[in-house]
């Protein structure tokens, strides 16, 4: 079986029950979740070897956030313990025409503390066959990226494959900061994958005249990105998202894929019109069934359409975490999705 390390932050996941607005809220739904934690979780639900390394407070709270990941048995051994607080975020689930609403509390968190050397990170990759991360853990300080950069310097070392989702957060850094960081961080990664607004963002390449929330996508503009990404960076594999959001409840949902292997030309998946009950993971979604399809499925192929079809089931579930099975993802693709009951 192949083994996976993801790297990244963990949060409390505060939500208001529903679709109320936070000023209707008299309580809040408490849940975990974060980008690399989200990929770690999906893969262990998928039957993979996980395992997620963070920094955590050595308290009762960061212990709950622990044994969130652990449930589904994602591996914990190497999470590191010290700081005093875990980040928070605060959800509003949007619907229809009224969108979704994030506040971040996550400033002095404790992995926003973290320093170079607290990991040993060539005992975390010994074995290892996947490493990932992604663009928020450089955002969250000097501490962190240089603890990152550290980390991708032993995979490479180590023979590990290296996959980073862009996504980019504005209200963590700058288009100039997140480029500074990033671009260099680049020449470690084999597997990009991105939307139109984080390969903008963080990287400086654009994609046509896309513009998302019209629903209006240009296909063109999508492979010469990906076609640039690749030539640029030198990427294995890149990945891009096709979100066409009609509301906060209605999306359009494939993605296209251009690798080294058998997409010589980029190939755009299945798409699937989907009805959200909870937006927030679903790109961390994708990337764990890409990283799945990658190293099970016969052919890149297969493996973006299993990745398209892990994130649609995703956008059902509430919380961050994707808790469906491989054998749930592989009825989807099969059956195109009639969501008749199983009796």
């Amino acid at each position: 079986m192949k083994k996976i390390v993801t790297f990244g932050e963990i949060m409390l996941r505060l939500s208001t029950p529903g679709h109320q607005r936070f000023v209707q809220a008299e309580q809040f739904d408490v849940s975990y979740g974060g980008g690399e934690a989200n990929v770690a979780v999906a893969l262990a639900g998928f039957g993979m070897d996980s395992t997620f390394v963070t920094r955590l407070p050595k308290h009762e709270i960061g212990e709950s956030a622990l044994q969130a990941v652990r449930r589904y048995g994602v591996k914990t051994d190497d999470i590191v313990r010290g700081g005093e607080r875990l980040g928070i975020y605060f959800l509003e689930t949007g619907a229809s025409q009224r969108p979704s609403k994030v506040i971040y509390d996550r400033a002095n968190s404790s992995i926003s503390q973290i320093k170079p050397g607290d990991i040993g990170w060539d005992d975390v990759f010994k074995d290892k066959d996947w490493f990932h991360w992604t663009g928020i853990t450089p955002a969250l300080g000097e501490g962190p990226a240089k603890s990152l950069e550290q980390a991708c310097k032993a995979a490479k070392k180590a023979g590990v494959t290296i996959s980073c989702d862009l996504n980019f957060r504005s209200k963590l850094w700058t288009e100039e900061q997140a480029q500074e960081v990033m671009v260099p961080l680049m020449d470690y990664v084999d597997v990009c994958i991105a939307n139109e607004e984080d390969a903008q963002r963080s990287l400086g390449f654009s994609a046509g005249k896309t513009n998302v929330e019209e629903a209006n996508l240009d296909d063109e503009g999508y492979v010469d990105l990906a076609k640039s990404l690749k030539k640029e960076f030198g990427f294995e594999t890149v990945a891009i998202t096709l979100r066409e959001s009609y509301s906060a409840s209605k999306n359009g949902w494939s993605a296209l894929l251009h690798d080294n292997k058998d997409c010589a030309e980029p190939k755009r998946s299945t798409r699937y019109n989907i009805t959200i009950v909870d937006r927030v993971g679903g790109g961390d979604s994708f990337a764990s069934g890409l990283i799945y399809g990658l190293l099970n499925k016969k052919n890149t192929k297969d493996a973006l359409e299993f990745a398209v079809a892990a994130s649609c089931l995703k956008h059902t579930i509430p919380g961050d975490f994707n808790l469906v099975s491989a054998e749930e993802v592989e009825k989807l693709i099969e059956s195109g999705g009639s969501g008749r009951v199983e009796r």
